[in-house]
């Protein structure tokens, strides 16, 4: 196994992490899940770097490195859901998107095709681990309001805005993950036609 790929199954690997440390709560454990999301999101970053300046794209690293992408960013929207911070229809959005560019990818690989994910479908990978990195943020400032900035005397305002923020960062990562999940099946319709 190279090293994109070596790089790729640490994202697997730290989902569930990130995952168990949004849903237990302890001091800062929002903190350490968005430090987990991070690391992981930057071994995305890399592994595509490397695997195209080092001509090292296989098509286990074209499989592993959206299903890595899928795994981290449905942990997140799960942790979400269960706490309260995201609408159930903003997943249902997300899911069906997955499911659907999966179902072409499933047919395309019938014919011996693996498709890479297109500039859509990394645009919308980018926009969901700036809101989720965001909303992490904006969670854990939250918790400060009782804790470590409990004496200022602050506005609930100033707790709530960045959550607020948040939120709708969600939402713009969802409709973009609409788009790019409608925009995939588009291009790649032709594996449906012939399809029998």
């Amino acid at each position: 196994m190279n090293l994109p790929n070596k790089l790729t199954v640490i994202r697997i690997v730290l989902a569930p992490l990130f995952l168990l440390l949004t849903l237990v709560e302890f001091p800062f454990h929002n903190l350490a899940a968005g430090l987990v999301f991070g690391a992981a999101a930057l071994t995305d970053m890399f592994d595509g770097k490397i695997a195209r300046s080092r001509g090292l794209i296989t098509n286990l690293g074209k499989f592993l490195d959206p299903l890595a992408d899928k795994m981290l960013t449905t942990a997140a929207f799960l942790s979400f859901l269960a706490t309260g911070h995201l609408d159930v229809w903003a997943l249902m959005v997300v899911l069906t998107r997955e499911f659907m560019v999966t179902s072409v990818r499933l047919v395309a690989a019938k014919d011996g095709t693996v498709i890479a994910a297109n500039f859509w479908g990394k645009l919308k990978t980018v926009m969901q681990f700036v809101a989720i990195l965001f909303e992490l943020a904006a969670l854990e400032f939250a918790t400060w309001q009782t804790g470590l900035l409990a004496g200022a005397a602050l506005p609930a305002a100033v707790f709530d805005i960045p959550l607020v923020i948040g939120y709708v960062l969600l939402w713009i990562s969802v409709v973009s993950t609409a788009v790019s999940g409608v925009q995939y099946v588009w291009v790649n319709r032709k594996f449906f036609k012939d399809a029998k």
